[in-house]
């Protein structure tokens, strides 16, 4: 309980525990649309997006949610028109962030421990402002998503069944993108931005492990993402290594003592 004493610590906690609810939210539907993809295409995305406003000397996150969103956005339009080539389209979103990020660095000559929290997540150093945006956010997308929900759990099972019964798949799934671009520039201060993908899918895999109904794995897979962030900060914290890292690894794990369980007990 020492660790609470530290403001910092007890910053790094709250932002946590909201993106940890946020990301398996996400995740659920990512998952069952099978585009895992997603999340590591509008990461690199979003890194591009924090070395343009670096260059143009605009607040980092600001710039990483306007290019997340505007990424959303063009791909869901790419995919309607092309929709038996979703992997290719993706893979075409993630090259261009990844090369843009690196052209937008070198120009600005940005710090490498500026990218590097970027990249890995610097959850230790989360300030209020931080909190307040993180927060912000995570209204928003709670907000939606109990408002679609239906709409987007049979978009995401058959877009075909919704159509015919009458929902704007279209609506459905550009509401759907930009929510995740939004949680996924809400959790680079986490994880980072090479590992919220991680954390979006890792639970949701490891919940379904349990093969109950969509309403409990989506329950459990916010659980292990709990566990995960709160079990990894700690770990980072006494161990003095990087958060990030620990948080993905801790998931990681938990997925494998499920499965392993799992085995045993059939």
């Amino acid at each position: 309980m020492d660790l609470l004493a530290y403001s910092f610590m007890q910053r790094a906690l709250l932002a946590g525990v909201i993106v940890a609810v946020m990301c398996p939210l996400i995740g659920m539907f990512i998952v069952i649309k099978r585009q895992s993809l997603l999340g590591d295409g509008l990461g690199h995305i979003a890194f591009a997006g924090v070395t343009g406003a670096s260059l143009l000397n605009w607040y980092p996150p600001l710039g990483a949610a306007g290019l997340t969103v505007a990424a959303a956005v063009g791909i869901e339009l790419i995919r309607r028109r092309q929709n038996q080539y979703t992997d290719m389209i993706l893979a075409l979103f993630f090259y261009a962030g990844l090369a843009l990020a690196v052209i937008f660095s070198t120009i600005t000559k940005m710090p490498s421990t500026g990218l590097l929290n970027f990249l890995f997540g610097s959850i230790l150093t989360v300030s209020k402002a931080d909190i307040i945006s993180i927060g912000v956010v995570a209204l928003v997308v709670i907000g939606i998503i109990s408002r679609i929900y239906s709409r987007l759990l049979l978009t995401s099972f058959d877009e075909e069944v919704a159509v015919t019964a009458g929902v704007n798949v279209g609506r459905i799934n550009m509401l759907f993108s930009i929510l995740t671009a939004l949680v996924i520039v809400m959790g680079m201060t986490v994880v980072g931005i090479l590992l919220i993908s991680a954390l979006m899918i890792v639970p949701v895999a490891t919940a379904h492990l349990w093969r109950k109904g969509f309403k409990t794995t989506m329950a459990l897979a916010v659980a292990y993402s709990l566990i995960s962030v709160v079990g990894g900060l700690l770990i980072a914290f006494f161990g003095d290594i990087a958060p990030g890292g620990t948080i993905v690894m801790t998931a990681i794990a938990l997925y494998a003592i499920t499965f392993i369980s799992s085995l045993l007990y059939k």
